[in-house]
């Protein structure tokens, strides 16, 4: 299927020309034929030669509907734009060509009506001239009569052109179905009609209804009148809806799966053709069908960001327009540059976001937005309409620049060095604080970062990171040489706590030197030397097996108070096992 909008001022004879390509009725209420002009949207379809389908989406034109022209124009890549022979150009075909242009609508045809009426070709002149410096600027033109049928059959034939054009939709796309009108029918529900511009709806697919969050099921559908359970993008569908209410959902909602678009009311944005600075601060944005009150700050001459009234499912690429409803003028497009913008608190921050935005491209680049985040979840760079980069580190479902770990790695040495002249028996920076000061959102991220720093010694262990290269200090290594002399002779006999006390061996000391191999601990004021183990087997295998606790200590030449917690620490490290008897012997 392919989509095409009309455009142009009111009673220039858009639903007349939709009639006769169609043989359909466009203006579905009766208000509208009452009044004889397009009040709300109206839709009709054909099919052609070839067997495709086009549906038209036929836009009012009279100034105070201007909205809902833009809410059918939004999310359709092609556009008929039709001028009056007898009246030629007009205040409202201006403003919808602003808008056409600040979307980039660039596929269309000039249709020149009611050529039986009058000479088109002042017509055809006039709209060439207001065309000419516009993305529709290259519009073929046709002359017809809707009235008598001339030039009728060559627009069917260039719409059929025109639509081998138009770019294939991506139907593996996440699908977003911008909400244009609501109503129930009896029987079945809350039904809510929109154009698909990209994926894939089927029946009992559940969908997030934003802005207000409500879950939603699709309970069936129609596309063109005709029931079915699969549709494909680009489509015009009528969507039964189970688990909302009528008054729940109207025009500019959104229907999306959960979890893959992200809701937004903050975006920095690239304008097209308006300087920042000369809009009005308060503005109207029409996004798909959606009409949203704005609030704009300029960047550069060309970037802004603006704050919406009511959050909306954007993505980095996306198109809208900025209306001045009191000007009756569209100042400006937008593409959207970032979905996730920083705050700007500091002072200065405005102009270095308008920099780092004029570097920015308008379509979704995952690895660009992860160099300029650093840090990101996965999922919300999907969200933003971006892949993933292959190849970056991940963690807890984090992505993580690898320059910025890189640049990480060289800060935790940096760190840990500092931490440990701070605090030289601490035997490390716990792993929490050095998450914080490396500003990292799950501590899983400090796993690739120290991957990287382990030509540096870096060791985690007990939840502290340290650096294997760091030396004790110079007092600690004095009460060290001590102990070592003490314990030369008679490698047993363990200096007693007031004596490692008196040599300013405390508790944190200890435990420093013990981390750092300088010590084995047996227990709470027991230390010997780190080869005391193995010269304890080496005594001990000369005695008869199995030993008591007794033999051991005359072995050892010990005292009981090194020697019970010489054996549990043996036994515990399996060189030996103690028996029922309570007697050990050597493994």
């Amino acid at each position: 299927m392919h989509v095409i909008a009309t455009a142009g001022h009111v009673d220039h004879g858009k639903s007349t020309l939709i009639r006769s390509l169609t043989g359909m009725e466009p203006d579905r209420w009766s208000e509208e034929r009452r009044r004889g002009m397009t009040i709300d949207l109206g839709f009709a379809w054909t099919t052609t030669a070839e067997g495709d389908t086009l549906a038209f989406v036929d836009v009012p034109g009279h100034e105070r509907f201007v909205p809902n022209m833009l809410a059918g124009v939004g999310p359709v890549p092609a556009v008929m734009f039709v001028v009056a022979a007898d009246e030629g150009w007009m205040p409202q075909s201006s403003e919808h060509l602003q808008a056409l242009h600040a979307l980039g609508v660039r596929h269309g045809i000039l249709v020149v009506t009611r050529s039986d009426l009058a000479d088109p070709e002042p017509a055809v002149e006039q709209a060439r001239h207001h065309l000419g410096d516009t993305s529709l600027s290259e519009l073929p033109v046709l002359r017809v009569s809707g009235a008598t049928g001339e030039g009728v059959a060559e627009l069917r034939s260039a719409l059929e052109r025109l639509t081998g054009d138009l770019a294939r939709p991506d139907q593996h796309a996440d699908p977003r179905l911008w909400v244009d009108r609501a109503f129930t029918i009896r029987g079945t529900g809350t039904v809510v009609t929109g154009t698909l511009p990209a994926g894939t709806l089927t029946t009992g697919r559940q969908l997030l209804l934003y802005p207000h969050g409500h879950e939603v099921t699709v309970r069936g559908m129609q596309c063109l009148g005709v029931e079915t359970s699969h549709v494909e993008a680009v489509a015009r569908v009528a969507v039964n809806l189970r688990g909302v209410r009528l008054e729940d959902v109207g025009r500019g909602d959104v229907l999306a799966p959960p979890g893959l678009w992200l809701s937004t009311d903050v975006l920095d944005v690239r304008l097209r053709g308006a300087d920042s600075r000369e809009l009005p601060r308060q503005l109207m944005l029409h996004m798909g069908a959606a009409a949203v009150p704005v609030r704009v700050r300029p960047l550069g001459a060309d970037t802004a960001r603006l704050a919406l009234r009511t959050p909306l499912p954007l993505r980095i690429g996306d198109r809208a327009l900025l209306r001045d409803p009191g000007g009756h003028r569209v100042p400006a497009g937008v593409v959207v540059l970032d979905v996730r913008p920083p705050a700007l608190r500091r002072r200065g921050a405005g102009t270095r976001r308008a920099r780092e935005l004029e570097d920015m491209g308008e379509r979704p680049d995952g690895a660009a937005e992860l160099r300029r985040r650093r840090v990101v979840r996965a999922d919300e760079l999907t969200g933003m309409g971006a892949t993933p980069p292959s190849g970056a580190p991940q963690r807890g479902g984090w992505l993580l620049d690898p320059s910025h770990r890189d640049a990480l790695a060289t800060r935790v040495v940096e760190l840990l060095s500092e931490y440990h002249r701070e605090y030289p028996l601490e035997g490390g920076m716990p792993t929490e604080a050095l998450r914080r000061a490396l500003h990292l959102p799950d501590a899983a991220l400090l796993i690739p970062v120290l991957r990287a720093v382990t030509s540096a010694g870096v060791t985690v262990q007990d939840g502290r990171v340290g650096l294997g290269s760091a030396s004790l200090p110079e007092h600690v290594r004095d009460a060290l040489s001590a102990v070592h002399r003490i314990l030369a002779d008679r490698p047993f006999v363990a200096p007693t706590a007031e004596e490692l006390d008196e040599l300013g061996l405390g508790a944190k000391e200890i435990a420093a030197a013990v981390r750092a191999g300088e010590l084995l601990k047996l227990d709470q004021g027991i230390v010997l030397l780190p080869g005391a183990l193995d010269q304890a087997v080496q005594r001990l295998s000369q005695l008869p097996s199995p030993f008591t606790p007794s033999q051991a200590k005359q072995a050892l030449a010990t005292t009981r108070r090194v020697t019970i917690p010489l054996l549990e620490t043996l036994a515990r490290r399996r060189y030996t096992e103690r028996l029922d008897d309570g007697s050990h012997r050597l493994r």
